[in-house]
């Protein structure tokens, strides 16, 4: 797949120009030259200029003839967050539109959570609820993501497949439900190549060796098609063929465990028409000419998907004998496909359709409906995630009621799933199913074109067993719910009592604790509607005592911690390594005895420790302070504890490194830090490489954050700043090691 053209700022201007009034064209230009002023000194971790990917973003928006807050929300949607704009810049410059806008595509960077894979879930649950109360941020955010992993080149491989997991675990199912196919199958594909190198070059390869096959059989299925349709006399007609997406291939290959040989509908033929009518004319068309195969004809037009897409799809034999498949829709249906919720937010005639889309249109959208219902039911970030993906974000099936209502469900749904879905009471009173006029299971999966009629009895009352049967999370958590309320006083207490004994066991004070302004905090953290919704959640086992009891003691913990490194802070200069005793050699320089290369200037006989904060190494610079009663410490040039000691009124002395006496075999622990992209053997790699330059490793700890970042701390023994120089010279050069430099504690 060829990479996307990189757009100049001239050219995005011309893209919103051609459908923009003077005003509102002037008002994108400001936005560009803000950014362009904010983003100036950045670069990106490919070198180029920052400003270049704000640009590519707002001219995917363009593209999309999005209204002109959307685009300039495109250019401004990194400044909060990158620059020192703050959103209330934003807002005073651009309106509190864009900056809502802007807002809800911020990354979600300043809370700690307690792991990393909670707070990748927090950032999706914002960003979706963002989305939720003005779909334009997901617009932004979905061509903010296009032009990252269309540059996912310029990182490592570890944090490319991570990308690329994410585009297709969150973002391209989205750009799906949302019906912005353009997107969709972009990010599908690229992110196909990153994660699966191999398949996607071999699937690439493949097409291509059969292209001249493939133009051949489309261009004689257009003209047959053309000749077919001649004596409809329709006007406005276009037939043209599009070849299959590399992705769904990869998937066909996948799911149905087939070679690339063995999948013949590697194309599609398209047919735009004018009206609903002349869709079915040119189907009747097609079916006499053709054979069609049976079970392969769609009707999306009378029953269109989720997202509002439309057309009729039908699957016959084709010239030689090989399958085809064909899409016949009207070219107002087909802007729908291509651009979904997006078309409804076009820029058109000098004004956009902004305020009667968010009161009407996004309304309509099943997929910002349900969003705003899991999150009314989901408490936690992981579990409200994992909800929107299981429920919202997966193949769908239609049934219908005995009296015609259709109904949209996930994939793998059963009775149950449907009865909560028309409604709570429905759910709660069932007894039973019938599907088709036929007595099925309660765990019977619905079909599309199933007539699904729920048994109901106004004694009927929800079974535990349920809570295995059903597979959306709405009916799970509905269930839950039941069960919560019949016992809501009863779990109201235990929740407290359990939250309390754990306080206790934590040596806190719980009537100190568990007053009403701390518990309403917590609530609102852990994202509950009311306290007793907390605590009763407590006593369900849904929350755990430990989570809850963390938000109440946040702000304890912190003064704890606090007053913790203030008294570690005072004690350090009392934590050296001792070196030695000193021994006068005249009035104004004492040297040391043995072969510790230590000077002090003016100082008579004392004690000298180096610093545990800094470590410092023969051919450091380094300077002294004079402690109460502990002699002198010695520290590099530049540690910060030389700042506190001079508030402390210690006098600080000038210290010199003497060269050492004899064949001095002594080493000086240095502390390093190591930072880089995590990979398989990184630790390994670098302890090697510092091997070769000593022997002596007295310790190693490691961490990585949310972004597969490894920061690695080592003491090392080294006689002096040379070698020390030459193990750090080493580690630059292991593999994906950003940067190395000495430590300060």
């Amino acid at each position: 797949m060829a990479d996307a053209k990189v757009l100049t700022q001239a050219e995005v201007h011309a893209l919103y120009a051609t459908y923009m009034n003077t005003e509102h064209i002037q008002a994108v230009d400001h936005a560009y030259e803000y950014a362009f002023n904010l983003h100036r000194a950045q670069k990106r971790k490919s070198g180029e200029p920052y400003i270049i990917h704000p640009i590519q973003v707002a001219g995917i928006l363009a593209d999309l003839k999005m209204d002109p807050d959307t685009v300039i929300a495109g250019y401004l949607h990194d400044v909060v967050e990158d620059t020192d704009a703050e959103i209330e810049d934003v807002a005073h410059e651009f309106g509190a539109d864009v900056a809502a806008i802007v807002d809800g595509v911020s990354k979600i960077s300043k809370i700690e959570y307690k792991s990393d894979s909670e707070r990748l879930a927090e950032n999706h649950r914002k960003l979706l609820l963002a989305m939720s109360h003005d779909i334009r941020v997901i617009f932004v955010k979905l061509a903010d993501r296009l032009h990252n992993i269309r540059t996912l080149s310029a990182l490592r491989p570890e944090k490319q497949k991570r990308i690329a997991g994410e585009t297709l675990e969150i973002y391209a199912p989205l750009a799906d439900r949302l019906g912005i196919m353009t997107i969709k199958w972009e990010l599908e594909d690229t992110s196909l190549r990153y994660l699966d190198y191999e398949a996607y070059h071999q699937i690439a390869k493949s097409m291509q060796l059969r292209r001249n096959e493939r133009l051949e059989i489309v261009e004689t299925a257009v003209r047959d098609i053309e000749q077919t349709i001649v004596d409809l006399n329709l006007t406005n007609v276009t037939v043209y063929g599009r070849p299959k997406h590399i992705y769904s291939i990869y998937r066909k290959m996948h799911d149905k465990h087939k070679a690339f040989d063995e999948i013949y509908d590697l194309l599609a033929i398209r047919v735009l028409v004018n009206t609903v009518g002349d869709c079915y004319a040119v189907l009747g068309a097609i079916h006499s000419h053709w054979t069609p195969m049976p079970g392969r004809f769609k009707d999306y037009i009378a029953l269109p998907k989720a997202n509002g897409y439309q057309s009729l799809h039908t699957s016959v034999i084709g010239p030689g004998g090989r399958p085809l498949e064909v899409q016949i829709r009207t070219h107002e249906m087909h802007e729908i496909a291509e651009f979904g919720v997006a078309a409804h937010w076009a820029y058109k005639e000098g004004n956009f359709k902004g305020a009667d889309v968010q009161n009407t249109d996004q309304q309509k959208l099943n997929v910002i409906q349900g969003i705003l219902e899991l999150q009314n039911e989901s408490s936690d970030s992981g579990d409200f995630m994992e909800s929107v993906k299981s429920d919202l974000f997966v193949d769908r099936v239609y049934a219908f009621t005995p009296k015609g209502d259709v109904f949209e469900l996930s994939q793998g749904a059963g009775p149950l799933d449907m009865a909560y879905t028309i409604h709570t009471n429905v759910g709660n009173m069932t007894t039973g199913a019938k599907v088709n006029d036929k007595i099925v299971p309660l765990d019977y999966e619905i079909k599309t074109g199933d007539i699904v009629e729920i048994l109901t009895s106004a004694n009927a009352k929800p079974n535990r067993d349920w809570l295995k049967l059903v597979k959306t999370r709405r009916a799970r958590n509905k269930i839950k719910q039941y069960f919560r309320k019949q016992d809501r006083d009863e779990n109201i207490e235990a929740g407290k009592a359990e939250l309390a004994g754990y306080l206790s066991a934590q040596g806190f004070d719980p009537e100190t604790l568990m007053l009403p302004d701390n518990a309403a905090r917590a609530m609102e953290k852990l994202h509950y509607h009311t306290v007793d919704d907390m605590y009763a959640s407590i006593g369900f086992g849904e929350l755990s005592a430990q989570g809850v009891s963390n938000k109440f003691t946040e702000e304890i913990r912190a003064k704890i911690e606090e007053q913790r490194l203030a008294a570690e802070q005072k004690s350090i200069f009392e934590d050296h390594e001792t070196v030695g005793t000193t021994n006068t050699q005249s009035k104004n320089t004492r040297q040391r005895k043995g072969d510790d290369p230590i000077l002090i200037q003016g100082i008579d006989s004392m004690l000298v420790r180096l610093g545990h904060c800094c470590t410092p190494v023969p051919g450091d610079n380094v300077v002294g302070y004079i402690t109460k009663g502990r002699g002198v410490s010695v520290h590099r040039v530049g540690c910060p504890n030389l700042a506190a000691a001079d508030e402390l009124g210690q006098r600080l002395v000038d210290v010199a490194w003497e060269e050492p006496q004899g064949n001095s075999k002594r080493e000086y622990d240095a502390d390093l830090i190591i930072t880089g992209e995590n990979r398989s053997k990184f630790l390994n790699d670098i302890i090697r490489m510092v091997g070769n330059q000593t022997k002596m490793v007295s310790s190693i700890n490691g961490r990585v954050d949310s972004n597969n970042h490894a920061v690695v701390s080592m003491t090392v023994g080294v006689k002096n700043l040379e070698q020390l120089q030459r193990v750090m010279d080493s580690v630059k050069n292991v593999k994906d090691v950003d940067g190395v430099k000495r430590a300060f504690k």
